[in-house]
């Protein structure tokens, strides 16, 4: 543990860099210098800076930056739960076919398949879509008020992929508008380019509530790692304890994945990272993996506007860089067995 100061600091330290650079970073260059004025303008009232500039940095750029870190974190702490309740590191926020309920959710909506209509329509679709799937699969899962891990499992396995049918379906009957098509891929490949502070305080509330009640479980969580009979004899309530990471991580990742689409990878590597470097308690684990999260995600939403006329989403970003770090980690892993 006396790794945690220096490493809160270094995060922290990291990500405040990130997400200022970040908000400078655009079509027009603002200095750094200049963010925080329009910043502390924006708190006392005052009117040092341009008017254009506080524009563009309150109502576009903050917004999408602060969306990322809200959500980066929320899939951090949700990857950690979920980690630890299934005690396996190779779990993520989606094993409940969450982030597949989401995608077929915000499809439908968009596509007009439900009474979801307006601006919110994909975000709205999407939470009830994630929710919906996760409430299932507990529900099949579910026996006498207990559900065991392995048949959580293939039962949100089962259940990503009906949802996954569902949205190819629906995608392919929107192929024939091509621009609702279009606008129906982009939210399955992940983007900020819609954030607004409305967004932002639709998904502030569930990643915060789902994260405090996740870390109050952190001793149960470090109790499970023994096993279940073990920690039901330190005096765990298992089935309980189950029920409620259960219920926070498919909150969070609903809320985070409504807004921004499916982004791969995040919760599933930065609390597996973290967790080498602070270890296995869940106590500093989950707060870490929070503040991992939302620099990844941040680093990563910097990268997609860095490369102008790429057209890079925020999905692909974190897939392409995930995907062979995750392949690096499962071969060393080969390795050390050997």
């Amino acid at each position: 543990m006396t790794r945690t100061p220096v490493v809160t600091v270094g995060a922290l330290t990291a990500l405040a860099a990130t997400a200022l650079l970040s908000v400078a970073l655009g079509a027009v260059w603002i200095a750094p210098s200049h963010v925080v004025s329009v910043v502390r303008d924006a708190i006392t009232g005052a009117s040092s800076t341009p008017a254009w500039e506080s524009a563009v940095v309150l109502s576009i750029r903050l917004p999408r930056v602060l969306l990322a870190l809200a959500g980066g974190a929320g899939l951090g702490v949700a990857g950690a739960a979920m980690q630890g309740l299934f005690r396996n590191p190779m779990a993520d926020p989606g094993v409940l076919g969450v982030s597949a309920g989401a995608a077929f959710g915000a499809v439908a909506s968009l596509y007009g398949l439900t009474f979801l209509a307006g601006t919110y329509a994909a975000p709205v679709g999407a939470f009830v879509g994630a929710l919906a799937c996760a409430a299932m699969v507990y529900a099949l899962s579910t026996r006498h008020g207990t559900a065991s891990t392995e048949t959580l499992l293939l039962a949100g396995i089962a259940m990503s992929g009906i949802a996954s049918a569902l949205t190819s379906f629906v995608l392919s009957l929107a192929l024939a508008e091509w621009e609702l098509g279009r606008e129906m891929v982009a939210w399955l490949m992940g983007g900020l380019e819609r954030a607004s502070w409305g967004e932002l305080a639709f998904v502030l509330g569930p990643v915060l509530l789902g994260s405090l009640g996740l870390l109050a479980d952190a001793r149960g969580l470090d109790a499970l790692a023994t096993g279940e009979e073990s920690a039901m004899a330190l005096g765990v309530d298992v089935p309980a304890l189950t029920k409620r990471v259960l219920v926070f991580s498919s909150l969070i990742t609903a809320a985070a994945v409504s807004v921004m689409g499916v982004v791969a990878f995040v919760g599933l590597l930065v609390p597996h990272m973290v967790r080498r470097v602070l270890g296995p308690a869940h106590r500093a684990l989950i707060p870490a993996s929070a503040l991992g999260g939302a620099w990844v995600l941040a680093l990563a939403d910097l990268v997609c506007r860095a490369v102008p006329g790429a057209g890079l989403r925020l999905g692909v970003v974190t897939s392409l860089v995930g995907g062979p770090f995750f392949l690096f980690l499962l071969l060393r892993g080969r390795r050390g067995l050997r």
